[in-house]
């Protein structure tokens, strides 16, 4: 089954005169990427800044975040115009993605980058690339979708959309090679900027968060508007109940300015205006500080794996969304550190079983069993030294030869 986005394919307009400069030593390649939420921002922001290091006169546009921008990327729409996760949720935004996309393609189609770039955001960014490669434009997809876990089917979407993968996982390029895509593992990005060994201590003094014996709970539902709608009333509903059960803790949740009104109103109707530590941003800040934190399935929980944090993942979506994925499903495990050590390390707790009381007794398991938590601690550093590599040389390198590629 399509999702949403790919059973309603916009049209790339006619070919026209290149535009763009010709590429060289002193101009550098045109790049045009597109990263749809905040994951995707930091790991374009990673690449960009590897790219610029071999062309310094490189330009880059398409549809990125803050950090992206950073790195000197324009962005000709706001990244939060593609921040939308679940079936039901893009259902009701779907116009507006699809004219975004029909208005990018056709504007690239003009001025023809020499490489486009898609980062994550697969349903958004294969249909993009498959429009832009049919007119000649090379294309790259930088985080391969995730084929092995569920929908196995866009494999073939991917054939025909992307010149080059670049994969984040050591499993994934004979997955794809083996189907005839040219594919090039270049680590996680995440697993060469966070360090082996965090400081919970520095970055408790960063955040302002008293160096002492109460843990840290970071509360983490989501980065979207619809995860934090799902998620935030039941993370911070399991909460409260630890503290009804005596259990001493510090509350630190990290969200976003605009998501920030809604998350604050949901503190206040679970009871605990006064008790969280609300931060706008920060999030790996946060995780570095923990003790272990309450997270939403997600890039966020690899973060969390990088930081050696003990978790509990939890996670609810729309009714419909919920049945469509589980059909979809080709393994027993949602939550990336548990796929990644085909094991279930961390609890999962999903729909209909992520309730408070249950979130609650899964994260005071942690706190009650330490020699757990430094078994845990050892697994994740070694899935750390398997995930750290040279990603932004590795990609850039991918990307020069899809460039040189006649």
């Amino acid at each position: 089954m399509a999702s949403p986005v790919e059973a309603a394919e916009g049209r790339a307009a006619d070919s026209h005169p290149q535009a763009f400069p010709v590429s060289g030593v002193d101009v550098g390649p045109e790049i045009a990427m597109v990263a749809g939420e905040a994951s995707g921002d930091l790991l374009a922001s990673l690449l960009l800044k590897g790219a610029r290091q071999k062309w310094p006169g490189m330009h880059a546009v398409g549809i990125g975040g803050p950090r992206m921008i950073e790195q000197g990327f324009e962005t000709w729409w706001p990244q939060s115009k593609l921040a939308v996760r679940g079936y039901v949720e893009v259902l009701r935004h779907l116009r507006e993605i699809l004219q975004i996309r029909k208005a990018l393609a056709q504007r690239l189609t003009v001025e023809r980058p020499n490489v486009f770039v898609g980062v994550d955001a697969p349903d958004f960014n294969l249909g993009l690339e498959a429009m832009l490669r049919a007119q000649g434009i090379k294309t790259v997809h930088f985080v391969g979708p995730s084929i092995w876990a569920w929908r196995p089917e866009r494999i073939e979407k991917v054939r025909v959309s992307a010149d080059h993968v670049l994969c984040i996982f050591p499993f994934e390029p004979p997955i794809y090679e083996k189907a005839g895509i040219a594919a090039t593992y270049v680590g996680h990005p995440l697993a060469g900027v966070i360090p082996l060994a965090p400081d919970r201590a520095a970055a408790k003094a960063r955040l302002g968060i008293p160096v002492d014996d109460v843990p840290l709970l970071a509360i983490l539902p989501g980065s979207v508007a619809s995860e934090i709608g799902h998620n935030g009333p039941v993370f911070l509903a399991a909460a409260a109940e630890l503290q009804r059960r005596g259990r001493q803790l510090r509350l630190v949740l990290p969200t976003l300015p605009a998501l920030r009104p809604v998350v604050e109103r949901q503190i206040q109707a679970a009871g605990l205006a006064g008790h969280v530590i609300l931060l706008e941003g920060r999030s790996h800040d946060v995780l570095e500080a923990c003790d272990l934190t309450l997270i939403a399935s997600g890039t966020a929980t690899l973060e969390a794996v990088l930081y050696k944090r003990p978790m509990v993942i939890g996670y609810r979506v729309n009714w419909l969304t919920a049945q469509i994925m589980k059909r979809k499903a080709l393994q027993p495990w949602v939550g990336l550190p548990n796929i990644l050590c085909r094991d279930f390390v961390v609890p999962e707790l999903l729909q209909h079983n992520c309730t408070p009381r249950a979130l609650a007794d899964a994260l005071q398991r942690w706190l009650d069993s330490p020699e757990a938590v430094q078994n845990l601690t050892q697994r994740f550093l070694a899935l750390h030294h398997e995930l750290r590599r040279d990603t932004a040389t590795l990609a850039t390198h991918a990307i020069e030869k899809v460039l040189s590629s006649a």
